[in-house]
């Protein structure tokens, strides 16, 4: 019988890897878990769990964090309660996969449960073998987010996911790690963007949960609805304070007339797009692997 060793050594690292979204940045500041419904354990959880709406056996937080619609958050991962260890990956153990992020407009952001969901961010495939999960370990667990401008004000449910792909070649191997965050939007839009539920959103075989990531791929399906028109898109701004191994160091500006859209991949080793930054924005190299648009 043939095994494969990459997968039998994500099997044994599994206890060693399991991580927790923990805390929120707004606009620059720390809120630190203030506002977080944390699981009560950092095991992941799967598809059909009613666990994927906000993570494993969670309480709700006592504060609400205030942002204004079109401003940044700042997701933070990490392995261990309370640790913010940049020597310490995120999440580790071959827990490669993409970085998924939903919001959810409630009556109360300290007790509703959050039904309609609708996706504000994702980072799936960035490159050969580097992931969503490779671009917050490179940032010390942090994913700057923005809040889209157009949406009307009122209590939201920030949903954080990474979908960790190590043993999702069987059905019902996909491992989610969820967190769910207490916030209040403010600001003067209007747009209430059509969501999904959770449970619902993912099927035990759609292509994105059921994926071998041993095997021969040149892309990945993000599984779930659209990125939101009006929020940042595909890609957005890694965070802002790299770990110390992989400085952010901006390259020249790109002529004015670019094709790239902010918040866009614009270079990088495995890179194969092409164009240059759109007016108002620079290529920025965060890494290696992963140049934006910012």
């Amino acid at each position: 019988m043939k095994f494969n060793v990459a997968a039998l050594l994500a099997f044994a690292s599994t206890a060693l890897a399991h991580s927790t979204w923990q805390q929120l940045w707004v606009d620059g500041v720390d809120k630190a878990s203030s506002c977080a419904r944390l699981p009560t354990n950092n095991n992941p959880v799967t598809s059909s769990s009613s666990d994927i709406r906000c993570g494993n056996g969670r309480s709700n937080a006592a504060e609400v964090c205030e942002v204004k619609a079109g401003g940044t958050v700042t997701i933070e991962m990490h392995a261990q309660p309370g640790d913010r260890n940049c020597k310490n990956e995120a999440i580790g153990g071959n827990h490669d996969g993409p970085v998924i992020v939903y919001l959810s407009r409630v009556s109360d952001a300290k007790s509703s449960p959050g039904s309609n969901w609708f996706k504000i961010y994702q980072n799936g495939l960035v490159s050969k073998d580097y992931w969503g999960t490779d671009v917050i370990n490179a940032n010390c667990g942090k994913q700057d987010l923005k809040i889209p401008a157009d949406i009307a004000p009122g209590d939201y449910l920030l949903r954080t996911e990474v979908i960790a792909l190590h043993v999702a070649g069987s059905a019902g191997g996909a491992q989610h790690y969820v967190t769910c965050f207490q916030l209040k939007v403010t600001g003067n839009g209007t747009a209430n963007p059509k969501g999904v539920s959770f449970p619902g959103a993912y099927g035990a075989s759609d292509p994105g949960i059921l994926f071998n990531v041993y095997g021969s791929y040149s892309t990945y399906p993000v599984p779930g609805p659209a990125v939101y028109t009006g929020g940042a898109g595909e890609n957005d701004s890694p965070a802002p304070e790299p770990a110390p191994s992989q400085p952010s160091n901006p390259t020249p500006s790109q002529p004015a007339a670019g094709t790239i859209p902010k918040w866009q991949q614009c270079a990088g080793i495995g890179w194969t797009g092409s164009g240059t930054c759109v007016a108002g924005s620079t290529c920025t190299k965060q890494n290696d692997y992963y140049s934006q648009c910012t």
